[in-house]
């Protein structure tokens, strides 16, 4: 093959995108070539100033030595881009084809990082939402307030170190750190985490289909923390290819409640009504992803599946299984659709009131509902967006940086409808469990780098309520 790309008359140097790389650009070269095998040569890593070269390549959907056509080359290259993006490494990412060595092809691959250290103060509400917050005047008695360090890019393997210190409102410390690419193979990897939370308020009882609290000021016979959590687990990472991840954690965990909190809420934390439990925990989890862009996808699919045993007797005795979905389609007019799908299985029905919390917790919530929570012990939620991309702007600011001398903000129209149902073996007081469940309504979402995604939505639901929502993450 080194001989025949001696011999062969094609010699193009001009670097080429996979927007430019056609037919029509290469004149003396016949069609034929075009749709011949060539060999990829070596493949140029450039901008890369903390990520290892090797890092960039394991993303790429060929390797030096493959031997691809110019067409499957093209497409390539576009599937390239967006798997490198989805590393969250870098801000800009341009994948080209250097030169031609014969019937041998160079590649060139030019990326501006991110910024990987995040040394940051940190405030926030302890409610579970904007809304939540709101509702209780936005008080600065509820805000945790401390010291977040954050390293997304350790050593240049796209591993992650986290170290928090947070007091205020409650107390938080963290210690965690991920290595993805552990061993040679690249494909095996690992993690590590501790964690301590203690709390002054607890979520004792849901009342009215909203979160009923207990606060350790209000109740003289109580303790300065009504609930103290410690956690900690190793977890093990298998990824053979670019878009399944494989991860089994085992952990150990330790739960402590005040008795003012057992005296709303007998069982609080286990079924035979205890004040404290231990217990072990094993993970298993499938994550599959294939979109352009993880953080707002137009096109593609999303999967996770996890398997999870919490403890071994009457205090914790939990399986339970959790589905995610998503699935998304290019249309014409620059619009896109996109289905959404979670679900939660928890066996035995007959579980202690910390492990029903579905509806209003975390991503698993219906947009025009977000003032409300669901318990229960199964539930399913579907969701439905259809958007417009109205236009871009690029903020550019007076710095000398290579890599953040631009802000770009993405403008996209949508309308939405969502679909859940909640059931909940004991419920008696609530109206929502048990029910079927829907909203509906329109918003603006403004996506912006380092993944940010800014959502404003209008939404109604089933109740005849309606209200404009704020949300600062992605829908996924």
């Amino acid at each position: 093959m080194a001989q025949k790309a001696l011999n062969t008359p094609i010699e193009k140097n001009q670097p080429l995108s996979d927007s430019s790389l056609t037919e029509k650009n290469f004149p003396s070269i016949h069609a034929d070539s075009v749709r011949k095998p060539f060999v990829v040569g070596i493949i140029y890593v450039s901008g890369n100033i903390r990520t290892k070269d090797y890092i960039v390549k394991r993303e790429m959907p060929f390797q030096e030595g493959d031997s691809i056509s110019l067409t499957e080359l093209v497409s390539k290259f576009k599937l390239a881009k967006e798997l490198l993006f989805n590393t969250h490494l870098f801000n800009e990412v341009i994948v080209s084809l250097k030169s031609f060595r014969g019937y041998m092809v160079d590649v060139q691959v030019d990326v501006k990082e991110r910024w990987y250290i995040f040394p940051i103060p940190y405030i926030k509400p302890v409610d579970r939402n904007l809304q939540t917050w709101a509702s209780k005047g936005y008080s600065f008695e509820r805000l945790d307030v401390g010291a977040k360090f954050t390293h997304y890019n350790t050593t240049g393997r796209n591993d992650h170190l986290r170290l928090w210190l947070i007091t205020g409102y409650s107390r938080q410390i963290q210690a965690a750190y991920e290595q993805p690419f552990a061993d040679k193979t690249l494909k095996k990897g690992y993690g590590l985490n501790f964690g301590y939370i203690a709390q002054k308020e607890v979520n004792a009882l849901t009342v009215n289909d909203q979160q009923f609290f207990l606060k350790s000021d209000s109740l003289p016979d109580a303790g300065h923390f009504l609930q103290e959590q410690w956690a900690a687990s190793a977890q093990y990472t298998y990824r053979p290819g670019l878009k399944t991840r494989y991860s089994f954690k085992v952990g150990y965990n330790f739960n402590r409640v005040d008795s003012a909190v057992l005296a709303v809420n007998p069982t609080y934390l286990s079924i035979s009504g205890k004040g404290k439990v231990m217990y072990p925990e094993f993970v298993y989890a499938i994550n599959y992803v294939d979109v352009d862009y993880v953080a707002y996808p137009i096109r593609g699919q999303m999967a996770e599946g996890t398997l999870a045993r919490a403890g071994f007797g009457k205090d914790i005795d939990l399986w339970a299984i959790y589905l995610k979905g998503l699935k998304a389609w290019e249309l014409k007019w620059k619009s896109s659709y996109s289905i959404q799908f979670n679900g939660i299985l928890r066996v035995p029905f007959d579980q202690p009131f910390s492990q029903q919390r579905i509806f209003g917790y975390g991503d698993f919530y219906l947009r025009g509902l977000e003032k409300y929570v669901v318990d229960g012990v199964a539930g399913v939620m579907v969701r439905n967006t259809l958007r417009r991309d109205l236009f871009n702007y690029i903020l550019r600011l007076p710095v000398k940086s290579g890599s953040h001398d631009r802000i770009p903000f993405h403008f996209y129209a949508k309308a939405f409808s969502d679909f859940g149902y909640s059931y909940n073996k004991n419920n008696t007081e609530n109206y929502l469990p048990n029910r079927f469940l829907y909203t509906a309504g329109a918003g603006l979402d403004i996506v912006t780098f380092y993944d940010v995604v800014l959502r404003f939505e209008y939404s109604f639901n089933q109740l005849g309520q309606k209200g404009l929502y704020f949300h600062f993450k992605n829908d996924f």
